[in-house]
């Protein structure tokens, strides 16, 4: 049986030990007042350490991850700020392959805090707006705390049955929510470029923010599109509702749109609410090689700080500043790159700062993330360079193109040895 409870009388003391490792949903799916209670009461407990993918909440400033220890797979969100203040343990690794971490016990969890839905007629609960990892949380957990939050919509997917939660604590707040952002002239100039490698029936992965926003915008004279993702935002509401997203054509998962985390606005969570044309998925599908491989026309869209000469790309780090992370761009960029019909895009602009540097350039100044054998296509305002099959010297050619003119002497300079060599 269960403990119930409000926020206000959440006493943590009770469930949690003195060195206990702490795994929370991410993004949207972050139980607020759990945290907040983390914060408040972590001291009184002691020695207590937790894991945060990402975070979008502002619930964790510098201030407050100095009351226990945090760690998570990059600076995503508002953890860009931890890791600019060094509070911020960070873990390089796939997102696929944490819910595998904490099941090892590599990725330690004795407590899970998680965000769900009232519960069905069943006495089972919605993990609503994040399904990635939690469910392996859950499972390996010694105990499970549930923020059961009626303002979060019940999505079709994953469930945590009532009886495996040992304390529920009701509360009635919006659930984090991360607004659209500005699309500009250059995320619009890059989408243009993007959107052409998508044609009728492709099944679209990608991310939230303006560049994909911007592609999402340019697709509604598509037919039959699909959707297999680890994210989406609120551009997808506008394309199924223009009739454009059907997922008629997949070979798997037939009409269904395949998602692991909602990351938007209240429309978004109000449209998949029992929404039985989406459903929620862990990792373990949504990012399997082998379920990724059984789809046609795959597009897989993600991001970078920067890209070096041969096609390696950088989407962590930018010298001193940890400004990104893994994710899941290693495992869709394979999977679009190998797929059938399909295409890998990495889309970034082609300058940063202002135009003062160019992220097309001689050497990265942070680690690869994705490897240049991986590499598809990368797209910036200037163009697409498309880089599988090609030789190292074609490559220095195809990404100068691409590159800001301002820069792209400089970078002739840089590819001489590379096009003299070979390699």
């Amino acid at each position: 049986m269960s403990v119930r409870t409000d926020a206000a009388g959440l006493d943590l003391g009770k469930f949690l030990k003195r060195g206990d490792r702490i795994v929370w949903g991410q993004a949207c799916g972050e139980p607020q007042s759990l945290i907040e209670a983390l914060i408040m009461q972590a001291s009184g407990i002691g020695e207590l350490s937790a894991f945060a993918g990402t975070s979008f909440s502002k619930l964790l400033t510098p201030e407050a991850a100095g009351q226990f220890s945090l760690s998570s797979m990059g600076a995503i969100g508002t953890l860009r700020t931890l890791t600019a203040a060094h509070t911020l343990g960070v873990v390089p690794c796939h997102v696929s392959q944490i819910g595998p971490m904490i099941e090892q016990g590599i990725i330690g969890c004795d407590v899970a805090f998680v965000q769900v839905s009232p519960a069905d007629e069943n006495g089972e609960h919605s993990f609503g707006l994040i399904a990635d990892y939690v469910q392996s949380a859950v499972k390996k957990a010694r105990v499970v705390i549930a923020e059961v939050n009626d303002q979060v919509p019940y999505t079709h997917g994953e469930r945590l049955p009532a009886s495996r939660i040992d304390c529920a604590v009701q509360v009635s707040r919006m659930p984090v929510e991360v607004a659209a952002a500005r699309i500009g002239e250059t995320d619009e100039a890059i989408a243009k470029f993007a959107a052409a490698y998508i044609e009728d029936g492709s099944v679209l992965q990608t991310g939230v923010g303006a560049v994909p926003d911007a592609i999402l915008r340019l697709l509604r004279d598509r037919k039959d599109l699909g959707v297999h993702s680890g994210m989406l935002g609120d551009g997808l509401v506008e394309l199924v509702e223009a009739g454009v997203i059907t997922n008629a054509r997949k070979a798997i998962d037939t009409g269904v749109s395949i998602n692991g985390a909602l990351i938007g606005t209240r429309k978004l969570y109000q449209w998949a609410h029992h929404n039985k044309s989406m459903r929620m998925c862990a990792t373990s599908y949504t990012h399997d090689a082998a379920v990724l491989a059984k789809l046609d026309r795959l597009v897989t869209i993600n991001s970078a700080l920067e890209v070096d000469l041969t096609g390696q790309v950088n989407a962590e780090q930018s010298g001193s500043a940890y400004l990104g992370g893994t994710g899941g761009q290693v495992d869709f960029v394979r999977a679009g790159s190998r797929s059938k019909g399909g295409r890998s895009i990495i889309a970034l602009s082609a300058t940063a700062k202002g135009g003062s540097i160019s992220k097309i350039v001689p050497t990265l100044s942070g680690p690869v993330t994705t490897a240049r054998s991986d590499v598809d296509v990368i797209v910036t305002e200037f163009g697409a360079a498309e880089l599988k099959g090609q030789t190292l010297a074609e490559r220095t050619r195809r990404l100068i193109a691409i590159a800001h003119p301002d820069f792209r002497e400089e970078l002739d300079r840089a590819a001489y040895e590379i096009q003299k060599r070979g390699f």
